[in-house]
């Protein structure tokens, strides 16, 4: 049985290459290993051998005893390097997931951008809530048959139970934080 079946060994490792500022490739070159088997390891997807473990754990200023026996600090501030962008050029938006791995907690803030004259893709109805808060200009939230304006300062909070979306209508960009339960982006 890999060790990940027994402890998330992958989810500490990875939690403490965050804290240490590494990326996986760093990591990877100090302990003279491929990027994808450090991938693999904090995936849970295979276990390192005890003299890999120790390398790796080494790399990352610890040892094999203090990495069983204490709890690893979970991060609690994120920065601008944390932040993971994407671009859906065809719809004329934009989000940035503002927490790594957000999938994994109970909520998820993202910021969406929209250009002007867009929108953004249907989401289906699903479990959950969905909270956004509109940081610069207007726009349109569509829920089911309903059509609410929110400008900005303005907030909006509702179940996920209808298919939802956000529109931009106008000839300013706007920025939205929108905040969902469980995570659905």
């Amino acid at each position: 049985m890999p060790w990940g079946g027994i402890l998330n060994i992958g989810e500490k490792i990875k939690r403490l290459r965050t804290l240490n500022n590494l990326t996986q490739d760093e990591l990877a070159n100090r302990c003279d290993l491929t990027k994808g088997f450090i991938s693999q390891i904090e995936r849970n997807l295979t276990s390192p051998s005890i003299a890999t473990l120790i390398d790796i754990l080494e790399a990352l200023g610890t040892n094999i005893n203090n990495f069983f026996n204490e709890e690893i600090e979970e991060k609690i501030v994120f920065s601008k390097n944390d932040i993971y962008d994407r671009d859906y050029e065809d719809f004329g938006y934009s989000i940035s997931w503002l927490i790594p791995n957000a999938q994994k907690n109970s909520m998820e803030p993202i910021l969406i951008t929209l250009k002007p004259k867009s929108k953004t893709k249907a989401d289906e109805p699903h479990e959950g809530e969905e909270f956004g808060y509109v940081l610069k200009g207007r726009l349109n939230l569509i829920i089911g048959n309903q059509t609410y304006k929110v400008r900005s300062g303005e907030s909006f909070y509702f179940k996920s139970n209808k298919t939802h979306y956000l529109e931009n209508p106008y000839n300013k960009p706007v920025s939205v934080l929108w905040v969902s339960t469980p995570p659905s982006f």
